[in-house]
C-alpha cells in the first residue's frame, strides 16, 4: 500500500463524518438547538483525526518529499492544500466556540455553528476531491519507489508517536457512533466532481 492509498482510505472516513456534520447542522437549524454531544464528537474527530492525524501525515511526511521531486509549494498545489488546512482549523475553532450557545438555543450561536459547518463541509469536500484526483496522482507520478518506502516508514513512526492503533481506532469508533446516530451508512459517500488544484 502506498501513502496516497492510505490517505485516500482516511478520506473515506472523513467524508462519512462530514455527512454526519451536515445532518447535525441541519437538525440544529430545524430545531433551533444544537446536539452538543454530537457536535463535540465531530469537532474532536475533525481536529484530532482529520487534522492532527491525517493532515499531519501530509504536511510532515508527504509534502516535503513531493517538494524535493519538483512539485512547488509556493504558488503551487502543495501551498493551496496547506492554506486550506489552515482555513479548516479556523472553521473548526469557530464551530467549537458556538457549541455552548447553540446547545442553549441561542439564535446567533445556532446561526454561527450552522454557517461555519456549511462552509467547512463544502471546503473539505472540495479539498479531498483535489487531493484524490489531482495532488495524489502527481505524488504517485513523481515519487520513486524509494521515496514511497521512506514516506511510509516515516508516516508509520509519526502515527506511532501520535498514539498508534489505539488513537486511530478511537476515531473510527467516534465516526461509527456518529454515523449510527445520524443514519449515515458506511457506503454512502457523496461523489462530488473535483476541481484540480492550481
Amino acid at each position: 500500500m502506498t501513502i496516497t492509498e492510505i490517505l485516500i482510505a482516511e478520506h473515506r472516513v472523513i467524508k462519512r463524518v462530514l455527512q454526519c456534520l451536515k445532518k447535525i447542522a441541519e437538525r440544529c437549524r430545524a430545531e433551533g438547538r444544537l446536539d452538543a454531544e454530537s457536535a463535540r464528537d465531530a469537532i474532536d474527530f475533525f481536529r484530532n483525526f482529520a487534522d492532527g492525524w491525517h493532515h499531519a501525515k501530509e504536511e510532515a511526511q508527504l509534502f516535503p518529499v513531493m517538494e524535493s521531486r519538483g512539485i512547488p509549494r509556493e504558488q503551487g498545489p502543495i501551498g493551496v492544500m496547506m492554506d486550506e488546512h489552515v482555513a479548516g482549523r479556523e472553521r473548526i475553532a469557530a464551530m467549537e466556540q458556538a457549541i455552548d450557545g447553540a446547545a442553549k438555543g441561542e439564535t446567533e450561536a445556532v446561526q454561527e455553528f450552522c454557517y461555519h459547518a456549511r462552509v467547512y463541509i463544502e471546503m473539505l469536500r472540495q479539498h479531498i476531491e483535489k487531493e484524490d484526483h489531482c495532488l495524489f496522482p502527481m505524488a504517485d507520478e513523481a515519487l520513486t519507489d524509494s521515496d514511497q518506502w521512506r514516506v511510509l516508514e516515516s508516516s508509520a513512526r509519526a502515527d506511532e508517536a501520535n498514539g498508534g492503533d489505539a488513537q486511530h481506532d478511537k476515531y473510527l469508533v467516534i465516526a461509527d457512533r456518529l454515523a449510527d446516530r445520524y443514519g449515515v451508512p458506511k457506503d454512502a459517500l457523496e461523489q462530488n466532481a473535483g476541481h484540480c488544484c492550481g
